[in-house]
This record gives structure tokens, C-alpha cells and sequence, in this order.
């Protein structure tokens, strides 16, 4: 019996692009559902709901292909060990629904712009912080810096933007998200460290988890839209299941498990960048001079933290 070795990384640079793509991937999920919630009755938790049936559909699909594949092939991975397996199936499938929901939550309640900003912005500062007090890795001067930086731009964004377009409420719901955001890039980042895990059967059963805990709510909320479009409905709840989760999720967890958690979090500033041009071209939003201000507030916080690591990693 060969041997098995230990398979070799994917390239730094392939899993660069990986999370580039899922970042402005992300970014139209927002406008999707901004979209579906302007034509239906359907709320959050129900397109969150749909959004992880439809990826895990998708996803059990590619998995069977892979499968028919490689079964002559001799695989030379190390097998994850069950407790290991488990504990990154149950966090990712955990964080992300909580992620998602949270997020299209907040976009309802205070707008595509705003709901994504706050979330992207405040999500690399709890993974900074989390990363340091997790795995030991050094904030320095900078990053504490940063961090300042990206309190002081979501306090200007909620305390300074005009009431009908930055709800408190809202915001809160973001940093919800930003919470489960920051546990799903840092669990996938402790794991990856020492290899092991299949980005694409993590996601599948990270979805199907999602859609289980999401179901009895969906339910109250109402599982169902109805509108006087629903092919427009049907068609934009395939195209967030399809594009914006089963295959960004995919490369996402790919991506993470091998690159920087705060290098990770710098690349997913394509997210609020893409949804922020598709809220004022597509749907119309209207940015005050607050929101602009805390925006760029936040952004430049998380350059901070890029640069902070930067400097770090050359020490």
C-alpha cells in the first residue's frame, strides 16, 4: 500500500484571485435581494433560507461530478480528523447562516449601501482583534491605529447620517453579521494552518446546516413570496444561490484557509466597494455627506490594518 503524503498548497496567488472573485461576487447578492424585497413579500430569513437550499443543491451537484472524477484516482490526502471535520463543519455552517441572515436583514432595514458597508467595515477589526486574542497574531501600533479608525467611522456613519437612510437598527444588524463574518474567516483560518478540509464539502454541509436551523423561522416569516413577478423572483433567487454563494462560498473557504486572516479581510473591501456603485447606479440610494465620511473612515481603517500587517510580516 503507497504511502500517503500530504498534498502540496495551492499557489498564494490562484486562491488571491479565489477570494477577489468572491468578493464582488458578494457584492451583488445585496443588490440581488434589495431587488427581491422590492418586488416581494419574501424577508431575510426566508431568501436566507432559499439562498443555502439553492447552494447546496448546486453544490452536491459539482460534488457528485468531482466524484465520478477522480474515483481512479489514488487519493494522497491526509484525512481530516472526525473532531477536526466536525468542528469546521458545525462553526462554518453556524457563522455563515448567522453571516447571511444578519446581513440581508440589514440591508432591508437600512439600505444596500450602508448594510454592507458597516458589515465589511467592522468585520476586519473583529477579525484583527479575534486573530490576535485566537492565534497570537501581533496587532502592533498600527493596528491598534486601524481599529480606532473603524470605531470612529461607525460612529460618525450612525450618530451623523440622516435618519432615513442609517437606521440604528440596521446597523446593529450589520454588526450581527460582521460577528459571524469574523468567526467563519478565523475558523477557517485556524484550521487551514495545518492543512486538511475540503473547501467544497465544507461549504455543501455548511449550507445544508444553515438550511435546517433557518427552516422553522423561514416558516413564520413566510417561506413563500408573493408577487406579481415571480419569474423575476425565481430567476434573481437562482442567481444569488448560483453565483454570490455556491460558487463564492467555494472559493472563499478556499482562498482563506491558506492566505492571511487580515489579508482576507483587506481583499473582501471589494464587497462594500461593488455594492456601494450598484446602490447609487442600479437602486437609487442616496449617500449623505455622514455616510460618505464614516464610509471612507472605515475603509481607510482597514488599509491600516493591511499596512500594520504588512510591516509585521517582515519583521
Amino acid at each position: 500500500m503507497p504511502a500517503q503524503l500530504p498534498a502540496a498548497p495551492a499557489p498564494v496567488g490562484r486562491n488571491l484571485l479565489y477570494l477577489i472573485f468572491a468578493g464582488v461576487a458578494w457584492g451583488t447578492a445585496g443588490a440581488a435581494a434589495s431587488l427581491v424585497f422590492q418586488v416581494s413579500d419574501l424577508g431575510p430569513l426566508s431568501l436566507s433560507f432559499w439562498r443555502c437550499v439553492g447552494g447546496l443543491v448546486l453544490l452536491l451537484g459539482a460534488l457528485a461530478l468531482r466524484a465520478r472524477r477522480t474515483a481512479a484516482q489514488v487519493s494522497v490526502s491526509v484525512r481530516e480528523p472526525r473532531r477536526r471535520r466536525l468542528l469546521r463543519i458545525l462553526g462554518t455552517g453556524i457563522g455563515l447562516t448567522l453571516f447571511q441572515s444578519a446581513y440581508f436583514a440589514a440591508v432591508q432595514a437600512t439600505g444596500l449601501a450602508v448594510g454592507t458597508v458597516v458589515t465589511l467595515g467592522a468585520g476586519p477589526v473583529l477579525i484583527a482583534v479575534g486573530a490576535r486574542l485566537t492565534m497570537g497574531e501581533r496587532l502592533g501600533r498600527g493596528g491598534v491605529v486601524a481599529v480606532v479608525g473603524a470605531l470612529a467611522g461607525l460612529f460618525v456613519l450612525v450618530l451623523g447620517g440622516d435618519g432615513g437612510t442609517v437606521r440604528p437598527a440596521g446597523v446593529a444588524l450589520a454588526l450581527l453579521s460582521a460577528a459571524g463574518y469574523a468567526a467563519i474567516t478565523l475558523l477557517t483560518r485556524w484550521l487551514g494552518r495545518d492543512g486538511g478540509g475540503d473547501s467544497m464539502a465544507t461549504t455543501a454541509w455548511a449550507f445544508g446546516i444553515g438550511a435546517v436551523g433557518l427552516l422553522p423561522m423561514a416558516l413564520a416569516e413566510g417561506l413563500l413570496p408573493h408577487t406579481e413577478e415571480l419569474m423575476r423572483v425565481v430567476w434573481l433567487l437562482t442567481y444569488v444561490a448560483a453565483v454570490p454563494t455556491a460558487l463564492a462560498y467555494a472559493l472563499y473557504f478556499a482562498g482563506a484557509a491558506v492566505v492571511r486572516a487580515a489579508t482576507v479581510s483587506v481583499i473582501m473591501l471589494l464587497e462594500p466597494v461593488s455594492a456601494a456603485v450598484i446602490a447609487v447606479t442600479v437602486l437609487d440610494e442616496r449617500l449623505t455627506a455622514a455616510t460618505v465620511a464614516g464610509t471612507l473612515l472605515l475603509l481607510a481603517a482597514v488599509g491600516g490594518l493591511a499596512g500594520a500587517e504588512a510591516r509585521l510580516g517582515k519583521r
